[in-house]
């Protein structure tokens, strides 16, 4: 048996046994290798969980103990060894180990009676009862063909955290955040640092951990915090670049100067963070950092309040987004983020509440101007790709998006929305590489993956969609702990848990996210998604006719669509079909 697949412990409880009675282990053994168990992979030298290749948040003393548990798999490890090991310096309960292995069961998945995984060995100790295999590098299963396994992450990799709001008032956190996601914009424009999108650090919003926790869940080699604090025309922002291994400072810096030099200080932060990691940065990334979006300080601050609620995707924070991002160009007419933004909000009313010709024009004449007052600006050219794939130019949309991709490379929203375009087109095939491409790019993201599985089932490939939809459930489970109340997440979620086998779940989720708006079209629709596929064809179409009178007019998604497979030649469903056919044609004349 060659090393690099050695099984450790492996069938029934996965016991190793000398003479007639397992052999407990009293002391951890040296050992730094990276161990596969079920869909699990635990790499001891990274200090990091995967599973299926997503990374499963755990606090130092949870990963040793489960290094240690695994790294001894099928012995008994008694409750002495663990306190001995892990907690070397601290006086520590037994409850406190209990408690661990508790957040450990949780983590792993494991049942009800807890027994997947972890044995208790009743007043002794703890035994790993599956089979664990030992590999020689992360993720280097053989490949078809002999292709060598993916490289690890680069070295300069940055987790930016959002900065600690000292002002107080929660009024000011839209401003926080937002100066938070533009230094994480600004050191994307580094081409040699990699830095983890907005949705991977959202996890860790005001719960302050130390940069080696941070870095150990992230496996990110750097970590930004800081704070921000803002009184009247004054503002104060201090930041401190980390090396997580060590949680040693890298760089930092405290800034104390006018509002209107807010700017400048994202500026020189992406800059200063460059020198100290001694990244030489091209003339063009110099510009692209040093380039200033608006001059007005109040435009930037009508820009923020409105950018922060875009995400949540609902119709009223929509509405109230646009009339931000309008009132910024009233300040300043040449601000391109801003006519980005409108024209993003009206299309995405559009598609999801209100299919109207005016929200059509709208996001094509923003979107047109956006993208001639900062040609080189790829968050401009994906608005107008995505204003014209709503309008069915689609050569003129994939021209916007690849221009978008070429600005940078690195930006999740291009292969998102050009893969949402094929989609529309019915190209199954391109669409699902698109939103694979998508997920690589933000592997924390629900969403690409959720389409990667609805792509495999229109062409059906079901074990390969299948499989996409564990992993999309995995992140949307994790997501949904995080947010609750995320609308989106639930109501994908429900059509996953239905196709993993939980009917009980599914409408727990279902009701869940109906709950909290009732009458909104992209609940509606996607409620009906979930009705189609558990066989309730009335009920799905009594929901999909609601959306549609309340506002969605995504024909082309509707036709497309595998989960309304069953309902395709139903009068009700053709006639919805034929009603939003007339609609469109009129919107595109």
């Amino acid at each position: 048996m060659s090393s690099k697949h050695m099984v450790i412990a492996g069938g029934g409880t996965g016991r190793l046994v000398v003479g007639n009675e397992p052999r407990p282990i009293l002391c951890m053994p040296n050992l730094t290798g990276v161990y596969q168990f079920g869909p699990f992979q635990l790499d001891a030298p990274e200090r990091r969980l995967l599973r299926d290749g997503v990374q499963v948040p755990l606090r130092l003393k949870s990963f040793e103990t489960l290094r240690m548990l695994v790294e001894n798999a099928g012995r008994l490890v008694t409750k002495e060894a663990l306190l001995r090991q892990v907690w070397p310096d601290a006086m520590v309960e037994e409850n406190n180990i209990n408690a661990n292995i508790s957040i450990l069961r949780k983590a792993l998945g494991e049942d009800a009676n807890g027994q997947s995984y972890i044995e208790t060995v009743p007043r002794v100790g703890y035994r790993f009862v599956a089979q664990v295999a030992q590999i020689s590098s992360p993720q280097s299963a053989p490949t078809a063909g002999g292709a060598p396994a993916p490289e690890l992450e680069p070295e300069k990799s940055v987790a930016v955290l959002y900065f600690e709001n000292l002002s107080g008032e929660k009024e000011d956190e839209y401003f926080r955040d937002g100066m938070t996601e533009d230094v994480i914009t600004e050191l994307a424009k580094i081409k040699d640092l990699r830095l983890f999108p907005r949705s991977a650090v959202l996890a860790f919003r005001d719960k302050p951990l130390p940069v080696t926790e941070v870095g150990e869940q992230l496996r990110a080699v750097f970590v930004l915090e800081g704070s921000i604090r803002r009184a009247g025309s004054r503002l104060r922002i201090t930041a401190r670049l980390a090396e997580t291994r060590t949680g040693h400072s890298v760089w930092a810096e405290r800034y104390d100067r006018q509002l209107e030099d807010v700017f400048a200080i994202q500026d020189e932060i992406a800059q200063n963070i460059a020198r100290a990691l001694r990244v030489m940065l091209s003339d063009q990334e110099r510009r692209e950092i040093e380039k200033v979006p608006t001059r007005d300080v109040q435009a930037y601050d009508y820009y923020l309040r409105g950018r922060q609620v875009v995400y949540q995707f609902r119709r009223k924070g929509l509405e109230f987004a646009r009339q931000m991002f309008a009132r910024a160009i009233v300040i300043d007419p040449s601000y391109a983020a801003a006519f980005a933004g409108v024209a993003d909000c009206s299309s995405f009313l559009y598609m999801y509440f209100e299919a109207t010709e005016n929200n059509l024009r709208e996001a094509a004449m923003a979107s047109r101007r956006a993208v001639q007052l900062d040609p080189e600006s790829a968050e401009a050219h994906v608005s107008r790709g995505l204003a014209e794939s709503l309008r069915k130019n689609y050569q003129e949309a994939d021209k916007e998006f690849k221009a978008a991709m070429l600005l940078n490379p690195k930006l999740f929203d291009p292969c998102y929305l050009y893969a949402r375009s094929l989609f529309a087109q019915g190209k199954m095939e391109e669409a699902v590489d698109w939103f694979k491409k998508a997920s690589e790019l933000n592997p924390a993201d629900y969403q690409s993956l959720s389409h990667v599985g609805m792509g495999l089932r229109s062409l059906d490939r079901q074990e390969e969609a299948r499989s996409a939809n564990e992993d999309a459930l995995r992140i949307m489970q994790r997501h949904v702990e995080l947010y609750p109340e995320d609308a989106r997440a639930l109501y994908l979620g429900a059509t996953a848990w239905l196709l993993h086998g939980d009917r009980g779940r599914c409408l727990e989720w279902l009701d869940r996210a109906l709950a909290i708006d009732p009458e909104e079209t992209t609940i509606l629709y996607n409620a009906a998604c979930t009705y189609s596929l558990l066989g309730e064809s009335d009920q799905a179409l009594d929901l999909i006719e609601k959306a549609v009178r309340n506002g969605y007019g995504h024909k082309e998604w509707l036709e497309n669509d595998p989960d309304f497979a069953s309902l395709r030649d139903h009068p009700r469903f053709q006639a919805l079909l034929q009603r939003l056919s007339v609609a469109s044609t009129k919107s595109t004349l």
